[in-house]
């Protein structure tokens, strides 16, 4: 019969028992032996087959303290490591509609589905819809721009299904061009390498971060100039390049290319990704009065224009100056600095008051001579301050003080009104792309002697250049200090808990427009959101809404949302156009705005200027060394 015992207790125990006390128990107690057995196996396990840590440690960055006024209770999601592993999925939440602000939410999120499922329906694999006709338009690259471009909205929004649906899509991308084509180098870096790192830092797939490498390589030679600032445009096979209308480069093509490439630089350890070269130049750039020329020489990185702006040739270059010293935990401080220079300069040569309403507004100037254009692209300025004033203290920089942070505030809530106004005005309820404004010297010329009698305006009226400075907001600043600060804050700022009112005639608004027509853009809805995380005031998050009901009411096709003309009227015209940034940045903003919990926290994440929200990350002591990265 056999035996159920192990075999080796029929040996002689005498001749086999070992003479020390501890082995013998181990010999004569099964359990024992078979508790030394296991702890044996642990520690080999443990030496010879624990996973190795990463090259890099993992260590967080300082949170950055908030300075806002009351919100609803915030999740506030892990912060990102640092090389960075991927955060993990934000908890299931179920969506409290009975809460209005997040009913509005889940509004704009089944706006972005009908919208993203015209694209897949009828111009899959193409670069935007075209949403009148049900067409489709290869117009960046044709490489499908809008589903690169709306990658991290789909997850944002958990709409994962569709997320991993796209992922197939990149995964058979090889971004080649045939000869004699080329892809606008800042474009193809703000939408389609943005959206890339921004999915892969959401969620950690790998072939999103393989893909922006290879779209990152491919797009280098477009900084092989003597000067380091990059062409206009490159071909992704043959590495030529051309330049765009212009034999310069823009200030906004120059520098929105930083947060791209350094968090590319960072992930992955190529050090051509780190083109410093660019910020070397801006920092030997001494100019006096902060201001930046839009236009450079691309070969001699030289500044070739008189022109000052914050709008289409220069906007983002303002953004990147902030949001690289934020992306990279605050450790480049000469960039920091470039940026308070930058928007002093502007807040004290380039906003100005209009003579009626007092709307504050920000625009152009030209060899001199000021354009008082205002461009929808500059709405995005009060948001950047808005970001300054809740990111940034005294301690990030001795120049950064109260009295600055003050004039900032200021500058943000006055410039945020108006381009609420430009939305307001309007039949269709719905922002024209572009207006001018009406300035001092035009007003007082209209009046003649009517204005030189009124005794608030005094008799020296002269030359067209002197009464335009009337108008400068600096001088008018300066103006209401001296007469004692009344009503508590200065021209062109609504008082608290005020807000400007509506001018239904085109006549008496204090602007004329310009270009009559809403291209879909974001950027006052940015500036809403910014505004709203600053202040939290429920107006901004009031009047998102307002323009989001316009847009669901004018733009909505059969098979998408259109941009629309003669938008000061009650039925709009369409145009064929939907473009891919509607996806990316307008729904986007517009979510996080009506979001009650904190889907990106602005501690931890920072928007490229096309909404792609990437990780603040730490330079690990060999990157610092790699890349000479000097604090």
């Amino acid at each position: 019969m056999s035996s159920r015992r192990p075999y080796h207790i029929r040996l002689n125990p005498e001749a086999m028992a070992p003479s020390n006390s501890w082995l013998q128990l181990l010999y004569k107690r099964p359990v024992y032996r078979f508790l030394a057995i296991c702890g044996v196996f642990f520690v080999v396990v443990t030496l010879f087959f624990r996973p190795f840590g990463p090259s890099r440690p993992i260590r967080h960055h300082q949170p950055y303290q908030f300075q806002s006024g009351n919100r609803p209770p915030q999740y506030s999601p892990p912060r990102p490591y640092n090389r960075p592993y991927p955060p993990p999925p934000r908890p299931p939440v179920d969506v409290d509609t009975s809460n209005p602000w997040e009913a509005r939410a889940q509004k704009v999120r089944e706006a972005f589905k009908y919208a993203w499922d015209g694209y897949q329906e009828h111009a899959a694999g193409w670069d935007e819809l075209t949403p009148v006709d049900g067409g489709k338009v290869n117009n960046f690259n044709g490489w499908g721009v809008t589903l690169y471009d709306a990658l991290d909205t789909l997850w944002l929004m958990d709409l994962r299904d569709e997320f991993r649906d796209a992922l197939g899509f990149v995964a058979r991308a090889d971004f080649k061009l045939v000869e004699g084509k080329y892809a606008p180098f800042f474009e193809t870096v703000i939408r389609y390498l943005g959206g890339l790192l921004s999915a892969y830092a959401l969620t950690g797939e790998p072939v999103l971060l393989s893909r922006a490498d290879d779209l990152g390589r491919m797009l280098l030679p477009a900084f092989n100039t003597t000067s380091g600032l990059p062409k206009y445009a490159v071909n992704t096979v043959t590495g030529k390049t051309r330049v765009g209308w212009t034999s310069n480069v823009l200030w906004a093509e120059a520098l929105s290319n930083q947060l791209e490439y350094k968090f590319l630089a960072h992930l992955t350890g190529r050090t051509e990704y780190f083109t410093e070269n660019i910020m070397k130049l801006m920092y030997k750039a001494n100019f006096e009065s902060g201001l930046f020329p839009t236009q450079w020489n691309v070969e001699n990185g030289t500044p070739n224009s008189a022109h000052y702006s914050v709008g289409a040739y220069a906007d983002s270059a303002h953004e990147y100056l902030l949001k690289q010293y934020l992306l990279t935990a605050r450790s480049e401080p000469q960039a920091l600095e470039l940026y308070l220079g930058s928007v002093n300069g502007v807040i004290n040569n380039l906003l100005y008051i209009t003579p009626n309403r007092h709307l504050l507004y920000v625009t152009d100037t030209e060899s001199g001579i000021t354009t008082h254009k205002l461009e929808h692209l500059s709405c995005f300025f009060p948001g950047l301050l808005a970001l300054g004033l809740l990111t940034l203290s005294p301690a990030d920089s001795s120049s950064y003080t109260q009295d600055q942070k003050q004039l900032h505030q200021w500058a943000a809530e006055g410039l945020a009104e108006t381009c609420w106004l430009m939305y307001h005005d309007q039949k269709s309820g719905l922002g024209p792309d572009e207006v001018r404004m009406e300035d001092y010297s035009d007003y007082m010329r209209a009046q003649g002697n009517n204005y030189r009698n009124n005794p608030g305006h005094g008799t020296n009226v002269g030359p067209a250049a002197e009464l335009e400075k009337e108008g400068l907001w600096i001088n008018q600043l300066q103006k209401w200090k001296k007469g004692g600060k009344e009503g508590g804050v200065p021209p062109g700022v609504p008082a608290p808990g005020q807000g400007f009112e509506r001018e239904e005639e085109s006549q008496k608004r204090d602007y004329r427009s310009m270009k009559g027509e809403y291209l879909l853009r974001p950027e006052t809805i940015e500036s809403f959101f910014y505004m709203w995380k600053l202040t939290g005031k429920p107006k901004w998050r009031e009047r998102g809404w307002s323009i989001f009901e316009a847009i669901e009411k004018h733009t909505r096709t059969k098979y998408g949302y259109a941009s629309v003309s003669n938008i000061d009227s009650s039925n709009p015209s369409h145009k064929n156009e939907m473009p891919s940034f509607f996806l990316a940045e307008t729904l986007k903003y517009l979510y996080l705005l009506f979001k009650e919990d904190d889907v990106v926290s602005l501690n931890d994440w920072v928007f490229n200027t096309e909404a792609h929200p990437l990780p603040v990350f730490d330079w690990s002591p060999w990157e610092k060394k790699e890349y000479n990265i000097t604090i």
